[in-house]
């Protein structure tokens, strides 16, 4: 259901009504046009059809015998000009039929004493001239005398017919064009109101600015990342957030996918490439998860939408809580080993060997106090020793043998670089443990070389193809078939090193982390 805001008010016009109101206005303004064009082609018309009868009837009477042998006499008879003039413009319908001397002065009407004006004329020339005076359009013929000479002319006139005379005459033409222009005009707004509400799904256009405006109010008042892309791949949607967590450029709707210079997994996910629910990806220093459903409009994809959530600190308290994993681990391991050496202990007790049971005792403990003092002297970070300690006691019920090498030996680092190094060290071992299994080995090591630390984490495991050397360090890689393995591991040793200005390599079974000392105390906080 449309908001109270948006739904119809009574005052407003409706689509429909619009393109009606439009096309009545198109409408009126075409006829209009066609009534100027009608008056302009009926004022053509009068001076065409009007000027030739006027001057045929201007040329009647400048050839009349007694018209030409009264103005060829000295003294002429007013009456009979007078007369003949009038039957000329009653049998004509002219407005208007004058005779003038030579000299242009009027020989009939009302008032002889007026000139006729002549303005542009030809007459006096002895050329017959049709054009307009005053308001009228006029005909001048010469009258010539036996010697050919001017003796005279006649002037004929018919007034020019007013606006609302023409309008008049053409009033059924523009009549019809009006009523037929007005149902074309209705019918054309209706058909193409109902195609356009068809389209909008009944919408009227204030509706849909509306829900616009709060799509957009919306999209960007949401707290996770949200990216739109059409089918071929290009954005059409993405939100402040989204923007923010893919350090995307301010111009990245209408661009495609792969020119936006994402990670090849992040690429993956937003393409469809890589399938899932929470498929995680990193992305300038950020862990992202994100989720991509395709959008279907009458069973045909048209697009998709994908949300991304940062979880960069849920990372970081996994991390933590994958440390108390292992320290769990290792308390268990040690409660198991310290049960089998107690019921050890019990049963030379029972057997009644007290020295042996002294013996017994005092190796248990000096083993565990070599492993830790071997450990710490090496490793003088409390985190990350007790961390190798945790990894020996689960060695040790795994079957594995953790070798620490004697090379080892490392500077204290601060508190953010220990962390991090927790991370480093506690994924490569585990990662060897898996490859390894029960009966195999792991070495680490760790050194100061020159201003990095350089981890090397070795076992007897089959190592990685190098084909595969790449592939490894990729978002997603694992080759673990069990649930919850998302692959982030090694991806994630990457991430913290490169963070730091340092790098990771693998060579078969032996991973080198490097991470400088200097450049990480710049960074940090």
């Amino acid at each position: 259901m449309l908001p109270t805001s948006l739904l119809r008010r009574p005052w407003r016009l409706s689509l429909a009504r619009q393109f009606l109101l439009l096309q009545l206005g198109i409408v009126l303004l075409v006829v209009g046009a066609v009534a100027a064009v009608s008056v302009a082609q009926a004022d053509a018309r009068f001076r065409s059809g009007e000027g030739r009868q006027l001057r045929s009837v201007a040329e009647t009477v400048a050839a009349n015998a007694t018209v030409r042998q009264e103005l060829s006499e000295s003294s002429v008879n007013f009456e009979r000009l007078s007369a003949e003039a009038e039957t000329a413009r009653s049998v004509s319908g002219a407005s208007f039929v004058l005779i003038a001397d030579a000299g242009g002065v009027l020989l009939t009407g009302l008032d002889r004493s007026q000139t006729v004006p002549l303005g542009g004329s030809t007459v006096k020339a002895g050329k017959s001239w049709v054009g307009v005076v005053g308001s009228a359009l006029v005909a001048h013929v010469p009258v010539l005398g036996e010697d050919r000479e001017l003796v005279g002319l006649v002037v004929v006139g018919q007034e020019y017919p007013t606006w609302p005379e023409q309008l008049a005459d053409a009033a059924t033409d523009l009549l019809t064009y009006l009523l037929l222009g007005t149902a074309l005009g209705v019918l054309g707004s209706w058909l193409l109101a109902r195609r356009v509400k068809r389209q909008t799904l009944g919408l009227e256009p204030r509706e849909i600015t509306g829900l616009v405006e709060q799509r957009e109010a919306m999209l960007h008042g949401i707290r996770e990342g949200v990216l739109g892309s059409d089918a071929a791949d290009r954005v059409t949607l993405v939100n402040d957030e989204a923007i923010r967590l893919l350090d995307l450029p301010d111009d990245a709707v209408g661009r495609s996918l792969h020119a936006l210079k994402l990670e090849p997994r992040l690429l993956d996910v937003l393409t469809g490439q890589a399938a899932g629910a929470d498929q995680i990806g990193l992305r300038a220093g950020r862990v992202l998860v994100l989720n991509r459903m395709p959008v279907m409009v009458r069973g045909r994809r048209v697009g998709s939408v994908t949300t991304l959530r940062d979880r960069t600190e849920l990372t970081a308290l996994r991390r933590e809580l994958d440390l108390s994993r292992h320290t769990t681990d290792t308390l268990r391991a040690q409660a198991h080993e310290f049960t089998n050496r107690l019921h050890t202990i019990a049963g030379l007790v029972e057997l009644g060997e007290f020295d042996e049971v002294a013996r017994y005792i005092s190796r248990a403990s000096r083993a565990l106090a070599e492993l830790t003092s071997d450990v710490t002297s090496r490793v003088p970070d409390p985190a990350l020793a007790a961390l190798l300690i945790a990894k020996a006691s689960l060695a040790a019920e795994q079957g594995i043998q953790l070798i620490i090498s004697p090379r080892s030996e490392m500077p204290p680092v601060d508190e953010g670089l220990s962390a991090d190094l927790v991370t480093v060290v506690g994924n490569l071992v585990d990662n060897a443990y898996d490859a390894v299994g029960s009966g195999g080995w792991v070495e680490v090591e760790l050194t100061a070389d020159g201003g990095d630390v350089l981890v090397v984490v070795r076992d007897s495991g089959a190592g990685i193809a190098p084909e595969l050397v790449q592939e490894v360090f990729q978002q997603g890689y694992t080759t673990k078939a069990a649930a919850g393995h998302h692959g982030l591991g090694l991806a994630l040793i990457r991430l913290v090193c490169s963070r730091r200005g340092g790098s990771v390599e693998v060579a078969g079974s032996t991973f080198t982390a490097r991470i400088p000392l200097a450049s990480v105390r710049a960074v940090l906080p």
